[in-house]
């Protein structure tokens, strides 16, 4: 069963609240869009309602983003870029950080999941985050936007972030794997070598600098599955949809 207090919470974030949390998790979703628009399906609701039937508590978040008149007309029109999307991000977790208590979670058990762009906005955040009175606990970029900077660099992202010519020092501040904290929370990272959108050489940059700091993580690197599938099995290889178990061990082990 799911409920909704709208007046918890901000208004671009609908939560999926199931009667039995045994871990007291909770997850923040993040969809990817290039941050032109938000797959809130796909990468939304649908990722959402299967953490909820997992006894995970899910709030799906539409994070401020450049929109389609942005993407279309890029040159008159900006749209809502960086910081923005951060911002919405931060105040997200603060709001249930300050109602836990509500949604039968713990405020040390609250972590973030995003997809593509989404990816990219969540381990920003987790990185910003780090050691903050509220910060995350966790963190899952699936299939993830990452550099900023690098040949890989997934072009449509970085304008829907920076704009048409960003400055080079938002470019180097906004690629992820230049800044991974000594005391960054725990990463599951996933992604597919087919992907014909983002290069999987940005999930490998990320990977290599969690591994060069140290940090507690886990790579799931699979040769099929392409992109925005989400948690649809129909949308990706059966190599690839394993992600969804292999990610619930791993915050099981995690959390017991």
């Amino acid at each position: 069963m799911l409920f909704f207090n709208s007046s918890l919470l901000a208004q671009k974030m609908t939560p999926f609240i199931p009667e039995e949390n045994p871990l007291g998790v909770g997850v923040i979703v993040c969809p990817g869009g290039s941050y032109f628009w938000l797959d809130k399906e796909t990468e939304g609701n649908e990722v959402a309602r299967w953490l909820c039937q997992n006894g995970i508590a899910a709030f799906v978040l539409e994070y401020s983003h450049g929109g389609w008149a942005a993407f279309a007309f890029h040159l008159r029109i900006r749209g809502r870029r960086f910081p923005f999307g951060f911002l919405d991000l931060s105040n997200a977790l603060d709001s249930i950080c300050a109602h836990a208590d509500d949604y039968g979670i713990r405020k040390d058990r609250i972590g973030f999941m995003g997809f593509s762009a989404g990816g990219h906005l969540v381990m920003h955040a987790a990185e910003q985050l780090a050691g903050n009175r509220s910060s995350v606990s966790f963190v899952a970029p699936i299939y993830p936007v990452v550099s900023m900077t690098h040949g890989c660099t997934h072009l449509r992202s970085r304008r829907g972030l920076l704009g048409e010519r960003p400055r080079s020092d938002l470019m180097d501040s906004l690629s992820v794997e230049h800044h991974v904290p000594a005391n960054c929370p725990p990463v599951f990272l996933v992604n597919c070598d087919d992907d014909p959108v983002v290069h999987h050489h940005n999930a490998e940059l990320l990977d290599s600098a969690l591994t060069a700091h140290n940090i507690p993580h886990r790579y799931e690197h699979f040769t099929t599955g392409g992109h925005g599938f989400g948690v649809s099995e129909h949308k990706t290889s059966e190599e690839a949809i394993q992600w969804k178990d292999h990610f619930l061990e791993w915050l099981n082990n995690l959390f017991n």
